[in-house]
Order: C-alpha cells, then structure tokens, then sequence
C-alpha cells in the first residue's frame, strides 16, 4: 500500500460552542486541529493507511499543539517544518443552524505560508503514492512554489496527484485570482474533486454536464462531483458513476468533504492504484469506492470539528452495511 503525502495548511480551527449565531456574536469557541490537507491525512490515518503532512507551523504552543494532535492518531510528522518567522494559523468559524459555516481567518502570513520549494524532499516520494493539495495554500507565497515543487516530484517518481480546489474567498485577494488560480493547477492533477457549489465558479458555466467535461484537461483522469447528502458522480473520460448519499443528523460540516477524499483515497490506496491503472480500478471498484466515500464524509458532520470527528474504518463498514 502507498502513502498519502498531503500538502498545504495545517491550522487551529476555533468553533463555536454556540450554534445559528453569527461571528461576531459568538463568546466561546473550542480549539481543534483543522485545515484541509491536514483533515484528509488524519482520515486516511484513521482508516488505517499510511498518512504524512507536508507543512511548516510555528515555534509556539499552538504548533506544539498540532504536531502532537496529528501524531496521535497516525499521521507521519517529520515533514511539518518549523519556523520562528511567522505564527501557526487560526481559523476561527461560527455554525449555522444548519451546520454550515463561516470562517475568519487569521494568516498574514501564518507559517504554513512561509514553506519553500527547497525544503521538498524528493526522497520523501516513491511510485505507488498520492500527493494531495488544495488551494487555500496557493496564494502568492513561498509555499505556492513548494507546491509546484511536490507536484513535479511526486509525478517524477510515479506517484497519484489529487486536487481539491476547496474554494475560501476570503483568502485571495480577487475571486479572479482565486479561479485563476485553480485553473492553472487543475491540468497537473490526476484526480479532481469538485463540490456542486464550486463547479460553476470555477469553470464559469451554468451547464454542469458541459463544466465537468471542461475540467478534463492536462492529465486530469477523475473528476469527482460531490453534491454533499446527495451523493456523488465519477467521472473518467466518456464514463459516468453515480452513488447515493446517506442521510445523517448534521451537527457540523467542518471536515465533511476532506473525509470523503481521505476515503475515496484511502480506497485507492488499498487497490494499489497508479498512473496507469486508475481508471480501471475505478471501473472495478467504484460502487465499494463511493460508498465509504460517501460514509466517511456523512459521518464526520455527525460531531463537532473535523479531525476528530472522522470515524474509524471498523464504525463506516458497520453503518454501511446497516443501511
């Protein structure tokens, strides 16, 4: 079985202890480890893989913090640098009724910001692997260009590139920037996964037939289109692969799409997925693949936080054979 090497922030999430209250409203808040690359390595830790963070945080508590946090349950550290340059970022988040959330973040920069390309290890990467990214870590940045670095690498050597643009507005300085931004790093990944609110922002259509065929350019392979309780479609070039969704008492959303890649990673991962061979295994596999995709992800909104409220592998195969 490869490794799963995700790249890009590793953060303290703040959320509320009160629910359907705005922001600025909001009086307590409880500290939990967050950011999106960091949600999907702990989801395939969790699920028994073999799961490593490509980071920096800072020299102080909150670092601290999260180094143990992600040690704990499984995932490989050695590659979450440190810095005494900037501090590590925090994210604070308020609910709302429905368990949807906003966000306020405080990077300018934080330290996950400050990785550099230099700091990639090829070493770090072998055939067999995936590379995993978003986009909150690809503003203008040092660690915009580690990206770049870990892409090419990882490639180099054999290994899976998955990308989930994973919009936040509030990050970029433009939404031009941002969609530029995820246009230009979709054709280096393999696999795309894509939400059904982020799909017309991103390929600018109203059309959803004709915006994911559009997405199928570079080495894109995989285009996944999550609709949250709804399910998910899979996309290979000419071949389409539906699933349902579950249906679940939402306490929080945080972390829910991070665990449903972590899953559908996981899955790959397992069948010894490669360059060659992906869309075969898809073929094969797809209903086993979605299905604890779609587990995962419905499960995680269920607590409160995303990290630790990603269930284990032995709790997703339990609920799914009971529905």
């Amino acid at each position: 079985m490869g490794n799963l090497l995700a790249i890009g922030e590793v953060l303290i999430d703040f959320i509320p202890l009160q629910k359907g209250v705005a922001l600025k409203d909001v009086v307590s808040f409880e500290r939990v480890p967050g950011g999106a690359p960091a949600n999907v390595a702990a989801a395939v830790a969790k699920f028994g893989g073999h799961a490593s963070l490509i980071s920096k945080v800072g020299e102080d508590a909150f670092g601290d913090y999260l180094l143990e946090q992600l040690a704990n349950i499984g995932v490989k550290t050695d590659k979450i640098l440190r810095t005494n340059v900037a501090k590590t970022g925090l994210a604070f988040v308020s609910l709302r009724e429905n368990g949807e959330r906003d966000f306020s973040f405080y990077r300018n920069p934080s330290a996950d910001l400050l990785l550099r390309d230099t700091e990639i290890n090829e070493r770090w990467f072998n055939q067999g692997d995936i590379l995993h990214f978003c986009s909150v870590d690809l503003v203008d940045s040092p660690m915009k260009q580690a990206h770049l670095r870990a892409i090419q690498t990882a490639k180099a050597q054999g290994g899976i590139i998955s990308f989930d643009p994973n919009v936040r507005l509030p990050l970029w300085d433009s939404p031009k920037e941002c969609r530029d931004t995820i246009l230009k790093f979709i054709p280096m990944a393999h696999i795309l996964k894509i939400s059904d609110e982020e799909l017309g922002f991103i390929t600018g259509m109203t059309d959803a037939k004709k915006a994911i065929e559009s997405l199928f350019v570079g080495d894109v392979k995989v285009v996944i289109f999550t609709k949250g309780s709804q399910g998910a479609e899979l996309f290979v070039q000419h071949k389409k692969y539906t699933s349902m969704g579950y249906v679940v008492q939402v306490e929080d959303t945080t972390g829910a799409g991070d665990a449903f890649i972590g899953g559908f990673l996981y899955q790959l991962l397992n069948k010894k997925v490669n360059q060659d061979n992906v869309e075969d295994v898809i073929h094969d596999s797809y209903i086993e693949i979605l299905a604890f995709a779609n587990a995962s992800g419905a499960l995680t909104t269920t607590g409160k936080g995303a990290i630790a409220s990603i269930p284990s592998k032995e709790m997703i195969d339990k609920f799914i054979q009971s529905c």
